[in-house]
């Protein structure tokens, strides 16, 4: 090593170099991304404090960030003076039902747009794309006139088959299916095989970990989804969790404990099946997005 080169090793690994600016900058980001999460968790935070709070110490406008006590009489109340039983049992059949029509509808729509060669196939694509241009509260008054004139409002029919229109599912599973090779569908046209059993033989068994993230991203929209199912369900027999937990209140009006309470036990099963199932959401996030970029 020469004599002129010492100096900068001795620069280089010397404390207060480059690497303790790469360091500080480091520790800022680090900082700011903390900072960021805390804010963004504080409201759920929030949430779960005020609804294991006394009524008393929650109407008395206390902002204490911890409860004097903790009490489970909000949880106790909305289990035993409302119908949330009934509407956890609403929200998880409409919300599995559309998420499996939406999934094998959309499969089988982008297996004949991606693998079959018929008349309009392109034009078909292009109203996909459209729809999913447009939003569905701009169909909303739309949806509201057919399931009336079909008599399925206040129903579990007149729930689910708006929520069915989701173009980006199609969108994706084309993209997906467009870079299988053609040979695999002819090879099993060979055999005699017919087009339903290639797609859930061969086509979709390709996807599994694709399929899993929009099933499940599907089934978190659908279960969270309130502004379709607050105008369809006009009874408290047929509301879901989301809608449901408007109507948490007493003779006092809203008890802001109880309606804490309520909002926590509608998300809670969202949030165990993102934290089982984290990585297959981010991956469906990640292909939406890429559909939208």
């Amino acid at each position: 090593m020469s004599v002129e080169a010492l100096p900068r090793v001795a620069e280089a690994s010397a404390p207060g170099g480059r690497d303790r600016a790469i360091d500080i900058g480091g520790l800022i980001l680090t900082i700011i991304t903390f900072a960021a999460a805390l804010a963004a968790f504080f409201p759920i935070y929030w949430a779960i404090i005020t609804s294991v709070k006394p009524d008393g110490e929650v109407i008395s406008g206390s902002n204490s960030l911890w409860p004097s006590r903790f009490s489970f009489d909000s949880y106790i109340h909305i289990w035993n003076n409302t119908n949330i039983a009934i509407w956890y049992v609403n929200s998880m059949v409409t919300s599995l039902i559309i998420t499996a029509l939406v999934i094998v509808s959309s499969a089988g729509c982008a297996y004949a747009l991606s693998q079959l060669d018929f008349p309009g196939r392109r034009v078909i694509y292009v109203l996909i794309l459209a729809c999913f241009m447009v939003p569905m509260q701009a169909l909303i008054v739309n949806h509201f006139v057919l399931m009336a004139q079909f008599k399925l409002l206040n129903s579990w029919a007149g729930i689910i088959l708006p929520q069915l229109i989701v173009p980006v599912v199609i969108i994706v599973y084309k993209q997906f299916f467009d870079s299988v090779p053609k040979e695999f569908r002819e090879a099993a046209q060979m055999d005699s095989a017919g087009h339903f059993k290639i797609l859930f033989r061969i086509y979709l068994p390709m996807n599994w970990g694709v399929t899993a993230a929009l099933a499940i991203i599907t089934f978190i929209g659908a279960w969270n989804s309130f502004l379709w199912p607050f105008l369809a369900a006009t009874g408290e027999a047929t509301m879901t969790v989301p809608v449901g937990i408007t109507q948490v209140k007493d003779a006092y009006g809203i008890i802001y404990g109880k309606q804490m309470a309520s909002a926590v036990a509608a998300g809670l099963p969202v949030a165990i099946v993102y934290l089982i199932f984290q990585r297959r959401v981010t991956q469906a996030i990640m292909l939406s997005a890429g559909v939208k970029g």
